[in-house]
C-alpha cells in the first residue's frame, strides 16, 4: 500500500509542478506558440473528460453500489458528481474573475507589462497565485486518487492536470516578474502555487484515511469526476479555442480521448 501512495503522490507532485515549468517558459521564449497551446490544453481536455465520465464515474459507481445497492449507489454517485462541480463552481464564483485562473488571459497580462502601476501587477500576480493554489488543492486529490485506483489512469491525468497547469504558471509569474523585475521571485512565487497540488493530496488523504471504505471511496471518485468535467469545459476548452481555431481545439480534444482510451485498454 505503501508503494500506491508514494506513486500516487509522485504523479500529484509531478502535475503541480508543471506551474513552474510554464514561468520558465515565459522567461526563455519571447512568444507563446497560440496553435501549440490550443493542442495541448484541447487534448488535455479530452485526457480529462473521458476518464471522468467513461473511467473515474463508473468506478464511483460500482464502489457505491457494492455498500448502497445498485439504484441507492448509482443516485449517490449522480449526486456526488454534481456536488464536486457546485464546489468547483462555488470557488471560481468566489475568486475574483480578474486574478481568476479559469478567466486567464496571457495575452492581456502582457499588453500591460508595459503600465506603470507596478502595485497593480503584483497584487494581480499575488492574486493569481492564491487564485491557482485554492484550484489546485481538488485538482492533487483528483491526481491522488486516481493514481491509487489505478496507475494508468492516475498517468493520464497527472499528465492533463500538468499541461493544463502550464499557462497558469505563466499567468502568475508575467506580472510578478514585470512588477519586480525579478526572474527568482516570480518564478518561486508561481513554483509555489503549485506545491497546492501535492498538499492537496496529502490533507484529503489524511482526512478520509480512516474513513477510507468504499462508500467514500465512491463519494470522493464521483466528485473527483465532477471537478475535472467542470475544469475541462470551464477552463480547458475555451481557453484552446481563445487561443486558436475552433476546429484545431475539437480535434485534439478528440485526439485526447482516442490516446486515453487506448491507454486504458492496453493496460486493462
Amino acid at each position: 500500500m505503501s508503494d500506491s501512495i508514494l506513486f500516487a503522490f509522485s504523479l500529484t507532485l509531478f502535475a503541480g509542478l508543471a506551474t513552474g515549468i510554464g514561468s520558465l517558459i515565459g522567461f526563455l521564449s519571447k512568444e507563446v506558440n497560440p496553435k501549440m497551446l490550443t493542442i495541448s490544453l484541447g487534448f488535455s481536455a479530452g485526457v480529462m473528460l473521458y476518464v471522468s465520465m467513461i473511467e473515474i464515474f463508473v468506478k464511483a459507481k460500482d464502489a457505491l453500489s457494492i455498500e448502497l445497492g445498485d439504484k441507492t449507489g448509482y443516485i449517490w454517485t449522480v449526486v456526488a458528481f454534481f456536488a464536486g462541480i457546485f464546489v468547483i463552481a462555488l470557488i471560481d464564483k468566489l475568486v475574483p474573475a480578474y486574478e481568476n485562473p479559469h478567466e486567464m488571459n496571457t495575452e492581456k497580462i502582457i499588453e500591460e507589462s508595459s503600465a506603470k502601476d507596478k502595485a497593480k501587477l503584483m497584487r494581480m500576480g499575488l492574486f493569481s497565485a492564491l487564485a491557482i493554489g485554492i484550484h489546485n488543492f481538488p485538482e492533487g486529490l483528483a491526481t491522488f486518487m486516481s493514481g491509487l485506483s489505478n496507475p494508468t489512469l492516475g498517468i493520464g491525468i497527472a499528465v492533463a492536470i500538468a499541461i493544463h497547469n502550464i499557462p497558469e504558471g505563466l499567468a502568475v509569474s508575467a506580472p510578478i516578474y514585470f512588477a519586480t523585475k525579478s526572474r527568482r521571485k516570480a518564478f518561486v512565487l508561481s513554483f509555489l502555487s503549485g506545491l497546492a497540488e501535492p498538499v492537496g493530496a496529502i490533507i484529503g488523504f489524511f482526512l478520509l484515511r480512516s474513513l477510507f471504505t468504499d462508500l467514500t471511496f465512491g463519494l470522493v471518485f464521483a466528485s473527483v469526476a465532477g471537478i475535472m468535467v467542470y475544469i475541462s469545459l470551464d477552463e480547458l476548452l475555451p481557453t484552446a479555442e481563445e487561443y486558436g481555431e475552433h476546429h484545431l481545439a475539437i480535434g485534439a480534444l478528440i485526439a485526447g480521448m482516442v490516446v486515453m482510451a487506448v491507454s486504458l485498454l492496453l493496460f486493462a
